[in-house]
């Protein structure tokens, strides 16, 4: 059975449930549904659950599992292909994960029979519009033939065995349905398991890419000393060995430019947001918030673009070309400037929406008490509504450290340590970037070392938000 019938199955078996549930509570309270021990609804809804939640559950399961379990047996009928070579096996694995799509697809456009040699597959390859990293030989076809098959008798496996698991509940939750049944109890307690699963995911989740950093990173500094990494002073990978990856230069290009675009950014979006909260009227409001908010929406390439084409040449020919500090298009401040532009948004919406969180009875009291209106908003409202201005600031921070594309193409890939503004430097987030592009061997320390600044990075992260954690409380405890 193909996968979109039993999700349809899936879909539809629960109405039923839902509406079979619901008739038969009422049947049980002989019409009358003061009776019930809980709503009409909710025995409805205790039927559907029960008949779809397991099922989805198990199918999920199966549809993550099956791939590793298929991968495994296949794995067996190919040759070794490069003797403790992983990553050429895996190359071999995805040639053959693609070629048994490819045959599969074949047969439902009646392009391929099934009985093709291996030579006849790779020339009707290009018909499919596939191509594999190596020629398709008798084994590949043979291992891309076993996981079709494979593939197709789990699938039919798994929909036997997720509509028989939602019959069971459906047969189940139904015959538990009586007047007396505390549906909303029920239903109460598979909702909040719901919330408490979620809740996990995503901690598991943080957790789970946290460890796998560590990991990698572990394996980055068995091969490559600590100290040269956090305290050297130059960035020169090298695959061929002797790589010079001292993080100093890129820590400080990350640092520089996000102070940058902060310092052009907090100003400008806090002062808006001052405005429009405080001064502006509501059809100024209604059209200049939307406005502003609109930068947020720009790709960042379009970002970059602009500052590749305009912001760089015009520093360099008003600016540091004049002042003899450079000739290059590509800086500091031309990344710095553009991508301030860029997060003005993150730090005056939040802070507007914010600064009118304020209650209007502070501002009541100090106008009362003689105090001017800009008295008011420098003494009372932004004291207040500083624990959130300090959340926006660090969003556009974050959003600033993590910027790769205007960085690219407005301050270039130049790891250098330099307090000129408008010499050409590189970010972090850039450097992971480059690192991992490409035919890369990830047991080398070249490549290795992208954990390591990625974990870098975190730390960075984790460091602004304690500090904002910090400045929140304190301030906080001044109002409360």
């Amino acid at each position: 059975m193909p996968l979109s019938w039993t999700i349809l199955a899936l879909a539809i078996l629960p109405v039923i449930g839902f509406v079979l549930g619901r008739n038969r509570a009422i049947s049980s309270a002989g019409g009358d549904t003061r009776n019930l021990h809980s709503l009409p609804s909710y025995y409805g809804w205790s039927v559907a659950l029960f008949t779809a939640l397991p099922a989805i559950l198990v199918m999920c399961v199966w549809l993550i599992v099956q791939p590793s379990v298929i991968a495994n047996a296949v794995s067996g009928l190919l040759p070794e292909a490069t003797p403790g070579d992983a990553n050429a096996q895996t190359l071999v694995m995805t040639d053959v994960r693609r070629l048994a799509a490819a045959i599969e697809t074949g047969r439902s456009v009646g392009i391929l029979s099934g009985s093709e040699t291996a030579q006849e597959v790779q020339g009707k390859l290009s018909d499919l519009g596939v191509v594999l990293g190596a020629p398709v030989t008798p084994e590949i076809l043979g291992a891309a033939t076993a996981w079709g098959l494979m593939a197709e008798r789990g699938g039919g496996l798994m929909s036997a065995v997720v509509l028989a698991l939602a019959l069971v509940g459906f047969w189940f939750s139904y015959r538990r349905i009586t007047r007396d049944f505390r549906a909303r109890n029920s239903i109460e307690a598979a909702i909040r398991a719901g919330l408490i699963a979620c809740s996990v995911i995503a901690i598991a989740t943080t957790a789970g890419i946290v460890l796998s950093m560590l990991f990698e990173t572990g394996q980055f500094f068995r091969q490559y000393a600590w100290t040269e990494f956090f305290f050297g002073k130059n960035w020169q990978p090298n695959f061929r060995g002797n790589s010079d990856l001292g993080i100093l230069p890129l820590l400080w290009g990350t640092l520089y430019i996000s102070f940058i675009a902060l310092a052009v950014a907090v100003p400008i979006g806090l002062f808006a947001a001052i405005y429009m909260s405080e001064y502006a009227g509501p059809k100024l409001r209604s059209f200049a918030k939307p406005a502003i908010e609109m930068l947020a929406g720009i790709p960042t390439i379009v970002y970059g673009l602009f500052a590749l084409i305009t912001v760089g040449p015009m520093l360099r020919d008003y600016f540091a070309q004049p002042l003899g500090f450079g000739s290059s298009a590509s800086s500091v401040l031309t990344a710095g400037l553009v991508m301030g532009v860029m997060i003005i948004p993150f730090v005056s919406s939040l802070s507007d929406d914010i600064i009118n969180a304020v209650p209007q009875s502070l501002r009541d009291g100090s106008l009362g008490l003689g105090a001017t209106h800009s008295e008011t908003i420098r003494q009372v409202v932004l004291p207040a509504a500083l624990p959130g201005i300090v959340g926006a600031v660090l969003l556009a921070a974050s959003r600033a450290i993590g910027e790769t594309m205007i960085v690219v193409m407005g301050a270039g890939a130049a790891a250098k340590l330099s307090l000129n503004p408008f010499e050409a430097m590189t970010t972090i987030t850039v450097k992971i970037v480059s690192q991992l592009t490409g035919d890369t061997d990830f047991a080398a320390p070249e490549t290795l070392v992208a954990f390591a600044l990625g974990l870098t990075l975190f730390a960075i992260t984790l460091a602004l938000n304690v500090l904002a954690l910090y400045i929140v409380r304190k301030y906080r405890e001044q109002y409360e």
